[in-house]
């Protein structure tokens, strides 16, 4: 388990939305110089008659790994993150404060600990690094206006698309691709809480992975329903063709793309996750490296041939011939447990000790959060370096093995923590 050092610095974060909030840089101000008018900003922040965080324990907000907890209480409070040791709040006029820092590029879960009784709290407490925001004389890509595509493959589907291009590219060369489920998450805005856009741009800048085209597509409907499950949790290799076929191609109208598997990769989370590893595990050849958030290996498509469904990977990763292909997993250990389909850690856990006892080329990232992205996009950065390192441009394969640390770990465990 992570420890936390917290130590007394504050900022605000814009990712909570409240209405009337005060500046994020306001806040850090009027808190370094322990402000009298801290404590009305706080309420005006957070005080909302409908959802009062501060009476409920659940005010909290931070950027940049640094952090501001408060809470209504009338007597002391103390501030727990993870499994470390609970430290005091301090006075804030007649609230509870507690500032300080959190290791960037994961997420936490706290709580709030009062007479030995715990009240407040969250989870998927995201603390982004700084490749995450925006950075003076970084070039911004540009994204594409929504493409509208039908497909044959999943007949009546209709879906939209976008496009992501670095500002850094010829417009000529032929680019690496990198293909994103629920794309409209990741395109509503650039200022959204995945900092997908700007991750890019920074890691582009920094050469840290090479230039490349993402690309994003929304679960299409066919007619008038959302087919999401059928095209991302049936395990087959349906949506790596729809993806091939149909989706590239329209691309590729406006953007030279690499043809080889080498240069592609499969992002998505939930039921995108298991998705992007279908394309990966039926079709290495053409998609070696998958990115997977709070991924739903679960029995959520079944069928005669297949019936436990997603379910069925873990060991199906064990009984079949090592493939080609590099994993980044992430899950949180408070993920879902679904009645029929099964336990979304559970199943990761598992997934990933088959990856290892195989020799694949995986990473595990497995924290402390829900069936939420937030500890996946606050590591974005660093499981993207990872996903792409040593990619070679002028190769159109290579030989992926598990990395020399990872062979000297041990398995996966589970560790009862969350009853007495």
């Amino acid at each position: 388990m992570r420890r936390v050092h917290i130590t007394s610095l504050l900022v605000l974060s814009a990712s909570a939305v409240f209405a009337e909030k005060v500046p994020a840089d306001k806040l850090l101000r009027m808190a370094q110089l322990h402000s009298p008018e801290l404590e009305q900003a706080l309420r005006d922040t957070f005080a909302d008659p409908k959802d009062d965080k501060l009476a409920k324990g659940t005010a909290y907000a931070g950027e940049h790994g640094q952090f501001l907890f408060a809470v209504a209480s009338e007597k002391q409070p103390f501030l727990q993150v993870n499994q470390t040791k609970p430290e005091p709040a301090t006075r804030a006029g007649s609230l509870w404060i507690f500032q300080g820092p959190l290791k960037q590029g994961t997420s936490y879960r706290y709580s709030w600990l009062v007479d030995g009784k715990v009240i407040g709290g969250a989870n998927d407490v995201a603390s982004f690094t700084e490749e995450s925001y925006p950075q003076p004389g970084v070039p911004q890509g540009k994204l594409s206006e929504a493409i509208n595509i039908e497909s044959k493959l999943y007949p009546g589907l209709k879906a939209r698309m976008w496009y992501y291009t670095p500002a850094q590219w010829d417009g000529r060369t032929p680019l690496p691709v990198q293909f994103w489920g629920d794309g409209q998450f990741y395109t509503a805005s650039r200022n959204d809480a995945y900092h997908l856009l700007d991750t890019f741009d920074n890691l582009f800048a920094e050469k840290r992975i090479p230039l490349m085209a993402n690309i994003f597509v929304e679960p299409g409907t066919a007619p008038q329903r959302n087919i999401r499950s059928i095209e991302y949790d049936t395990v087959d290799d349906k949506f790596a063709r729809y993806v091939l076929d149909e989706v590239l191609p329209e691309v590729e109208k406006h953007v030279p793309l690499r043809k080889d598997g080498y240069s592609r990769a499969m992002v998505g989370e939930s039921s995108g996750g298991i998705c992007a590893f279908n394309a990966a595990f039926l079709k290495p050849d053409q998609f070696s490296r998958v990115l997977s958030w709070i991924g739903s290996f679960a029995a959520l498509q079944t069928s005669d041939q297949q019936p436990t469904g997603g379910a069925a990977y873990p060991i199906l990763v064990r009984r079949t011939d090592k493939k080609n292909i590099r994993v980044w997993l992430q899950d949180g250990a408070e993920d879902q447990e679904n009645p029929r389909a099964g336990s979304w850690p559970l199943a990761n856990i598992h997934l990933a000790n088959s990856l290892k006892l195989k020799g694949y080329d995986y990473h595990f990232s497995f924290g402390v959060g829900t069936h939420s992205q937030r500890q996946g996009s606050a590591e974005l950065p660093d499981s993207l370096v990872w996903l792409w390192r040593d990619y070679d441009p002028a190769k159109t394969s290579q030989e992926f093995t598990q990395e020399a640390g990872e062979k000297d770990k041990p398995m996966w465990r589970v560790v009862q923590l969350n009853r007495e």
